[in-house]
């Protein structure tokens, strides 16, 4: 009885020390709640263990959670064995990598999908030790493609009751859905009821990736003609969120004309007569309204909001009204300016167009020009100033001062204003001759001659010419005559000494002047022996010339040919005979015969040479 009682005690015992083992030994499993990675790439999913207190093998399985919340294993391994279960979304897609004891096991996956992003569960069986399992959440992200913004065309009035629209905005292919908001300058715009309202359109594709479109409507005013709008696009990413700004883009805003600036633009600073003047009117509001032009309660045409006057007088001088009608409001804007035309008038002159003076008399004559602007006068005598002012003195008359005066009038400070007259100036008195400075001429006989006589007085003197000899006739060739001078030319051909006398005369007196010509009688040889003798000695001397130049060739040609050969000594004996001698024989009459002779003096024929 006892023995089998300390049996049954063994037995307990050991059944006991199991199940305290049991107890102590345990699996630890350690995961990562989420792993991010972005669409493509490949993903690691890392489960750490720990088995205590056992010698036995681990078996390491990983399961995923469908979309539908089943619980699917995808992979199964031990030390002598790992399996990829087959027909699932991971069959050749994944790989485990580690093994033992104490270690971990990874779980890579390649090539990332959408439909991959999935919790993954790490079941580590330590037989003895029982399992333990960890979980993981893979997270799939896609960056959008660069966001586009697009503004209305049209205008935008601010007399719009309802918010209008300003742009749209869209970001494509984002993965998790991408967040839009929209700035006006560097403010966030906000859903605002009566203001602001941003509407977004999300389109999920059959890819999975997200295209986000969202639209702006606002309440424009005024001051939203200078202001900017622009999208911010908010996305995440692996460990983070980014964010990615558009173009910025400006609206056109119609807001209501309250003002007008009218002005003259053309020309710049004063108007003056017989300018082209432009008035321009500008409204504050926009679009620019239709515009009315009133000049001196005349309603004028133009051109949108440019006037043109052309030609202005004094008399356009006054207001010009342009009105402005809004076609929003149909109100009436109404501006101003006042138009003045500076002025100089024809110059008046005291005494007017000609006057006769005496000799030794006083003349002042005046010149004045009505103008708006203060003027300046000058006096000129054949284009050089002689005075300045509106007055004009001429004292002590002679007949230098006889001539046409014109009077300028401008005004200085107004390029363009000017205006003249003038003023013809007689002197009367007897004629004058201005003398020459030849008054005795010699010239040789038988030749023509011009005589020059200038007179001056008022009235026109009258010239006539009188010779000492009366045989001699004076022609008159030219005769020029203006009303204070008179200037006449004759010719006269010179046989003899005579006195030309040039007599002017007028109302007044008359006056003369000589001219004496001495004729110079011109001695020439005409012994007709002597220019024959001459003639003869010409004809000698070119003959003799031109013979010895043909001599000179003969020569030349005969010593090139070596026909005249030279001694050492640069002579020659012409005493002794030599073979290659020639000799050039001159018969008497007016032909040349040249012979060459032999050795001994023989004549050769023209054949044989």
């Amino acid at each position: 009885m006892v023995l089998r009682m300390n049996a049954f005690t063994f037995v307990g015992l050991f059944l006991l020390s199991l199940t305290w083992k049991a107890a102590w030994a345990k699996v630890e499993v350690n995961m990562e709640d989420r792993v991010e990675v972005f669409l493509g790439d490949t993903a690691q999913i890392t489960c750490m263990f720990t088995v205590s207190d056992s010698h036995d093998d681990v078996i390491i399985q990983w399961y995923m959670i469908t979309k539908t919340n089943v619980r699917l294993r995808i992979y199964y391994g031990d030390s002598t064995i790992q399996v990829v279960d087959l027909g699932g979304q991971f069959t050749d897609k994944i790989s485990v990598n580690g093994m033992g004891k104490s270690s971990e096991v990874v779980l890579t996956i390649r090539d990332v999908a959408l439909e991959d992003e999935l919790e993954f569960i790490c079941q580590v069986n330590g037989l003895s030790a029982g399992n333990t399992e960890g979980r993981t959440m893979l997270k799939v992200f896609a960056s959008p493609d660069r966001p586009n913004i697009e503004g209305v065309h049209s205008g935008i009035s601010v007399s719009n009751k309802n918010p209008s629209k300003i742009g749209s905005c869209e970001a494509k292919n984002g993965y998790p859905r991408p967040n839009i908001t929209w700035y006006r300058d560097q403010s966030p715009l906000q859903n605002t009821p009566g203001e602001v309202s941003v509407v977004t359109l999300v389109t999920k594709k059959s890819s999975g990736l997200y295209t986000v479109q969202s639209n702006l409507h606002l309440n424009v005013v005024k001051e939203d003609k200078d202001s900017f709008f622009y999208c911010e696009v908010s996305y995440l990413v692996p460990g983070g969120t980014k964010m990615t700004e558009t173009n910025k883009i400006n609206i056109t805003v119609h807001y209501p004309t309250t003002s007008l600036d009218v002005w003259v633009e053309s020309p710049k600073g004063r108007v003056k007569e017989g300018d082209t003047v432009e008035v321009h009117c500008r409204a504050n509001g926009y679009p620019q309204p239709p515009f009315t032009f009133m000049h001196n309660m005349q309603e004028l045409k133009s051109e949108l909001n440019v006037l043109v006057l052309k030609d202005v007088m004094r008399l356009s001088n006054g207001n010009i009204t342009c009105t402005a009608l809004d076609l929003d409001t149909y109100e009436e804007t109404v501006g101003h300016t006042e138009l003045f035309v500076d002025y100089l008038d024809p110059a008046v002159l005291i005494p007017k167009d000609t006057h006769v003076m005496a000799q030794g008399e006083e003349l002042m004559a005046t010149c004045n020009a009505l103008s708006s602007l203060p003027t300046h006068t000058e006096w000129f005598k054949k284009g050089e100033k002689v005075a300045e002012g509106h007055t004009l003195t001429l004292k002590d008359a002679v007949f230098d001062m006889a001539g046409k005066y014109v009077c300028v009038v401008k005004v200085p400070s107004l390029e363009g204003l000017v205006t003249s007259g003038s003023l013809h100036v007689h002197v009367q008195g007897p004629p004058e001759i201005k003398e020459s400075a030849d008054t005795v001429l010699e010239e040789i006989t038988e030749t023509f001659l011009n005589l020059s006589c200038h007179a001056r007085g008022y009235p026109t003197p009258v010239i006539t010419w009188s010779s000492s000899d009366e045989s001699q006739i004076l022609k008159e060739v030219s005769h020029r005559q203006t009303e204070d001078e008179v200037l006449s030319v004759v010719i006269v051909k010179v046989t003899s000494d005579i006195t030309a006398n040039c007599n002017a005369s007028n109302v007044h007196g008359t006056d003369s002047f000589p001219f004496s010509i001495k004729a110079i009688v011109q001695t020439t040889s005409s012994d007709p022996s002597t220019t024959e003798g001459r003639g003869v000695i010409i004809a000698v001397i070119i003959i003799c010339i031109l013979l010895l130049a043909i001599l000179g060739s003969v020569l030349y040609f005969l010593y090139k040919k070596g026909k005249i050969p030279c001694g050492r000594s640069g002579k020659q004996d012409l005493t002794k005979p030599n073979k290659d001698s020639i000799v050039v024989e001159m018969n008497n009459d007016n032909t040349e015969e040249a012979v060459l002779l032999g050795v001994n003096g023989d004549k050769k024929s023209s054949s044989d040479q």
